[in-house]
């Protein structure tokens, strides 16, 4: 009870004092992360009851490219994607010893319910039980970090970039505008 009150001062000291957005100091993520994994994530000791078979893994996989990869990347580490490290909180590793310590139960509640205020939606009545546990044994299996390639929409608009900046100001190719 003692560590609750202490932490909840804590994070209410740290929200009166910091008006501008800016990356968070040592401190400030110390006690975001005791707060998280102790009192405002739920789903602790709750056990996956998908065992992280390579079936299970790569069903994981395909789920989380589908959902999850337009923030984290296809590998869980945001390898190409352009905003990850804009967003405020920043989008984290998942590979990250601050995301692989919380406990199975605990990334699925996550996955389930989101974390307000950050940019993590919940995926409640999108994705089902199975679906997210099978995420959770994908999360626990990561693979290298850019491994898997960028997200395909982050892959097109990369080209179609480095296209624009390679013709540079006057070389574009001829085009024709037709007015009324």
């Amino acid at each position: 009870m003692t560590k609750v009150v202490i932490v909840m001062g804590m994070s209410c000291l740290l929200t009166a004092t910091s008006c501008k957005v800016s990356s968070p100091g040592r401190v400030e993520s110390a006690v975001a992360k005791e707060m998280k994994h102790k009192i405002t994530v739920g789903g602790k000791g709750v056990k996956n009851p998908f065992p992280a078979t390579d079936e299970n893994i790569s069903q994981g996989k395909e789920h989380f490219g589908h959902h999850c990869g337009i923030c984290h990347g296809l590998d869980g580490q945001a390898t190409g994607v352009p905003f990850a490290d804009k967003m405020s909180p920043p989008i984290p590793s998942l590979a990250s010893s601050d995301v692989q310590d919380y406990e199975d139960g605990q990334l699925k509640w996550i996955i389930e319910n989101g974390i307000n205020p950050s940019g993590m939606p919940s995926w409640m009545g999108i994705l089902d039980d199975e679906e997210m546990w099978k995420i959770v044994d994908f999360i626990r299996h990561l693979p290298a970090k850019g491994s898997l390639g960028i997200p395909e929409v982050f892959e097109e608009e990369k080209e179609k970039h480095q296209h624009v900046q390679g013709q540079g100001r006057h070389s574009a190719p001829e085009h024709e505008h037709k007015h009324p």
